[in-house]
Order: C-alpha cells, then structure tokens, then sequence
C-alpha cells in the first residue's frame, strides 16, 4: 500500500510548475560563504551526474536554480540563491517536500556547496 502512495506522489511531482514548487515549504535554509555566481556554479556541477541539466537564471539579488526530475525533464526543485553581504543564502524547495523517501541528491548537493 504504501508503494501505491509513493508511485501516485512520483507521478504528480512532475505536474509542478516552477511557481508551484516555490510556493512549497523550504526544506532546507541556509547561509554561506560563497558569492551566489560560485555556489549556483558548485550546485549545477554537483547535480550533473544525478540530474539533466539544470537551469540558473539571473536574479536582482542572486540566482533561481531550476533543477530538473530525474525522470523527465519537469522541474523538481528550485532553489534560491540570494546575495548576502558575506556570501549567499540559499533557500531550497521541493516536489516532493512532504515525502520523507525522496531522492536526497539535491540536498546533498546544496549542503556540499555550502562551504567547500
């Protein structure tokens, strides 16, 4: 049963709209070191081996990463990379934020680029 519930969540994931997932709680807020240009480079490289390519659009203050599902190439994630005066920080939201047993590479990706 509970497979049932986790393919269902899959299939609507990728229904979402970049604005949609936006609007989902944070599931991860952090700040770093890293000028946004530096971290938003850091995660796309992190994310290339798991993910399609993602996309980074300019921002007034930072960058929006748009990360793509790995199965096809709607959004998944967005994450939001805000100049600070000492570095960024980052905010990351997702799909599947609700779901405990989701795939846990973008937010390896986003807690490697934090500081190294």
């Amino acid at each position: 049963m509970k497979w049932t519930w986790l393919a269902c969540a899959v299939l609507l994931s990728g229904c979402a709209s970049v604005t949609d997932i936006e609007r989902t709680p944070e599931t991860m807020s952090v700040i770093s070191g890293k000028k946004p240009k530096e971290y938003a480079n850091c995660v796309v490289a992190q994310l290339s081996d798991s993910r399609g390519p993602s996309v980074i659009e300019r921002k007034k203050d930072g960058y929006r990463i748009i990360v793509p599902n790995k199965l096809s190439g709607d959004p998944a994630a967005v994450l939001i990379v805000d100049e600070r005066s000492n570095g960024s920080s980052i905010k990351v939201h997702e799909t599947l934020s609700n779901v405990p047993v989701r795939p846990g590479d973008v937010r390896e990706a986003a807690e490697k680029c934090i500081s190294g």
